[in-house]
């Protein structure tokens, strides 16, 4: 069963290059993101970060990036520690004059555990809402 993915879209008074080094360089990552520290925009690095729910369990994220193209597109994969399933989350930028348009794509969703109220689409929709839209905006237009 495939399910559609979550997609947030956004426009930024901000050059790409400015939204590349906010979700690629772990020391703006951590001011609107997770702290991710030695985080690197390479094929096949490795990183994990704790994230909570409205209910208060928390989760060990385990992500290996899969598809970089330099100030255009990030991917990577996004898992659970203890948990089936496997998603990708995608970051890509597109140049409108002096604006960057970024599309958040976070795929997969359906291949979490069902009979976990955390894992429902909609809180992934709420969360990259938030994190795109708010954060990440009021980061890179200040």
């Amino acid at each position: 069963m495939s399910v559609t993915p979550v997609i947030v879209e956004r426009t930024y008074n901000a050059t790409v290059e400015k939204v590349w080094n906010a979700i690629t360089k772990p020391e703006e990552m951590r001011d609107w993101y997770f702290d991710l520290p030695g985080f690197k925009a390479e094929v096949g690095y490795q990183f994990k970060f704790i994230g909570g729910s409205e209910s208060g369990v928390t989760y060990l994220h385990l992500c290996t990036i899969t598809e970089v193209v330099p100030d255009n597109k990030l991917t990577y994969n996004w898992r659970y520690d203890g948990y089936e399933g496997n998603s990708f989350v995608s970051f890509e930028l597109f140049a409108e004059g002096e604006k960057t348009k970024l599309l958040l794509t976070h795929s997969a969703l359906e291949t979490f555990p069902a009979n976990n109220p955390d894992f429902a689409k909609h809180n992934f929709g709420a969360g990259w809402t938030h994190i795109i839209g708010i954060s990440l905006k009021k980061y890179v237009e200040q």
